[in-house]
């Protein structure tokens, strides 16, 4: 049954089993192990990183294509929520509607980006991405009626997952049973159903025909499989789980703005969780997005506390000084690629025993 539900795909390390195991327990279980809202937020962004890296994985681990519109996709997901509760008011009928509309303009967008840009050269696809993500992130900072500009947009959700509903006056746990406990359980639920459904797709014969394209499309192109035409359902799949996981987001945060969701900066975070997690494995986004997001939130407050205990020695206070967070998070960054230079996951499974290899089909 496990492995039915994996698609085949075991994680062939014990080592990586029990880290999967873990991490699938820490973020079932977290409102109750880590109280607090920053860790059931950090733990909310976590699920959510993880749907996002796997979806970029697809194309660049899976096809070998590098793409910087990523974020946009995932930035459509999110303003998809946020326009449609913003005009039709807090209700599942608009969070249906807003994730519908922000689907087919994804499904649309890719599609065109796909059919005119997947014939060139990879470096010419990546600039030409950026540049169409750079002019999406400009439009949606502009239109100011319609996005909310910089400012972004904060709009209501169903009152059954909002933060001041209570569907039970005792705490269970410690835990108050509110709308924000239904909400992150929602995020959670959709996150596990996304990646399985991930798996699934790199698993099949889809998925493999993805990695033969990535290994010598020429090679693929010879046999029989149009190249181009898988290479665009790649992407087009690739950005439909982006923007669901914007969605998510949005959902999560019940705010949207173009830094939240269009910021470049998030597309270097995901280029580097899926450099820490290690490409072509969608076991590699999960343990990344966990890794660097916690890394990222609280590493300052490692720092902290290092600084004031050296505190008697003030050049190592200072170089552990809390300001310095981005340093370490960079040395941090330098040390796992020198360590772990297949990923996280490319490691723990390289000295397992391999089976034998998957045929592309035919």
């Amino acid at each position: 049954m496990l492995q039915r539900l994996l698609s085949n795909d075991l994680p062939r390390s014990r080592i990586l089993a029990v880290l999967l195991v873990a991490l699938l327990l820490a973020l079932a279980f977290a409102p109750f192990i880590f109280p607090g809202v920053k860790a059931l937020s950090v733990a909310a962004k976590v699920l959510v990183f993880i749907v996002l890296v796997a979806s970029f994985d697809l194309l660049l681990g899976y096809t070998g294509i590098v793409s910087f519109a990523h974020t946009m996709f995932f930035g459509i997901g999110a303003y998809g929520i946020a326009i449609s509760a913003t005009r039709l008011g807090p209700g599942w009928g608009a969070v249906l509607a807003g994730l519908a509309a922000a689907l087919a303009l994804s499904l649309v967008l890719s599609l065109v980006i796909g059919l005119f840009s997947l014939r060139v050269r990879a470096i010419f696809f990546a600039m030409i991405t950026l540049a169409v993500a750079s002019a999406f992130q400009s439009l949606a900072s502009q239109l100011y009626d319609f996005t909310g500009g910089e400012d972004g947009l904060t709009f209501r959700l169903p009152q059954v997952i909002s933060p001041g509903f209570e569907w039970r006056d005792t705490p269970f746990l410690g835990v108050s049973l509110d709308g924000r406990l239904l909400c992150y359980y929602l995020v959670f639920v959709a996150a596990l159903v996304l990646l399985l459904a991930l798996l699934r797709i790199v698993n099949s014969p889809f998925g493999r025909v993805l990695q033969a394209i990535r290994e010598n499309e020429f090679r693929a192109e010879a046999i029989g499989y149009r190249v181009v035409v898988y290479r665009t359902a790649s992407s087009i799949l690739s950005a439909l789980f982006a923007t669901l996981a914007g969605a998510l987001l949005a959902i999560w945060l019940r705010y949207n703005g173009p830094d939240t969701s269009l910021s470049f900066e998030i597309m270097v975070d995901v280029l580097l969780i899926v450099v820490i997690g290690g490409m072509g494995t969608i076991y590699g986004a999960a343990i990344g997005a966990a890794l660097f997001l916690v890394a990222q939130s609280y590493l300052q407050d490692l720092l902290k506390l290092a600084g004031q205990a050296v505190s008697a020695l003030p050049w190592l206070a200072a170089l552990l000084s809390p300001d310095r967070w981005l340093l370490w998070l960079g040395v941090l960054f330098v040390l796992s690629v020198y360590f772990f230079p297949s990923g996280i996951v490319g490691r723990l499974r390289s000295g397992a025993p391999q089976g034998k290899k998957s045929k592309v089909p035919t």
